[in-house]
């Protein structure tokens, strides 16, 4: 009882490394887009500095995984687990580079008046941002009809991400001045449709985990 009290300890460990790390993410999301909106270059330099971060999170739970599959050789649910969190961890990862590239645009555009105030953009964060977040609750409860929920809503990040595409084209063939910056706000665009896709790929993880059922909605 006690050897697996421990291990049960050090999965719930586990689990509070990749919410730490997700909950990382969640920040840097936020920041690297409220840099842009708000065009502050030293808000956009602090998500680029903590990016690093990030990715030493993401190396310490793979380690913490090795770590745990070499000592328990664990079998069938706890496997899951084990493996489960590796792959969330990479998706993470992911989603903290992508935070990274949008706070590098801002510092590429930052002594340029923006084209229009962000509306969209911002938005596409927030749901993003909320997909994240739904998908870190759903692995706490192991709750698959909220993660099902998660890989639903991307189709909405999709739907915004092309009405974005479509109005900076617009701005481009109607002022190529504007082409340069047009292209790095799709760039942005891109990077949220990533971030959401990255999202989702956690919320199968999630219903893996509780099911054993793999779920692919792309």
């Amino acid at each position: 009882m006690t050897t697996r009290h421990n291990y049960d300890q050090e999965l719930e460990g586990l689990r509070g490394e990749i919410l730490k790390m997700g909950e990382a993410v969640s920040a840097a999301i936020s920041e690297a887009v409220q840099s842009l909106a708000k065009q502050n270059i030293e808000m956009a330099q602090r998500v680029i500095a903590n990016d690093d971060i990030i990715d030493k999170m993401e190396i310490d739970i793979e380690d913490h995984c090795m770590v745990l599959i070499a000592r328990q050789q664990p079998l069938a649910r706890d496997l899951r687990v084990i493996g489960t969190g590796m792959k969330i961890a990479t998706d993470l990862e992911r989603m903290g580079d992508h935070a990274y590239d949008i706070a590098n645009v801002t510092l590429r555009i930052a002594n340029q008046p923006l084209l229009k105030p962000l509306v969209d953009i911002p938005r596409m964060a927030e749901m993003a941002q909320k997909m994240l977040n739904d998908a870190l609750r759903a692995y706490v409860t192991l709750d698959t009809q909220l993660a099902e929920a998660v890989c639903h809503a991307d189709d909405e990040v999709d739907y915004l991400y092309q009405q974005v595409f479509r109005e900076l084209l617009t701005y481009m063939f109607e002022d190529p001045r504007t082409i340069s910056q047009a292209t790095q706000l799709i760039f942005v665009a891109r990077y949220l449709e990533r971030v959401a896709d990255h999202a989702t790929n956690i919320a199968e993880w999630i219903i893996y985990l509780a099911t054993g059922q793999r779920l692919r909605t792309k």
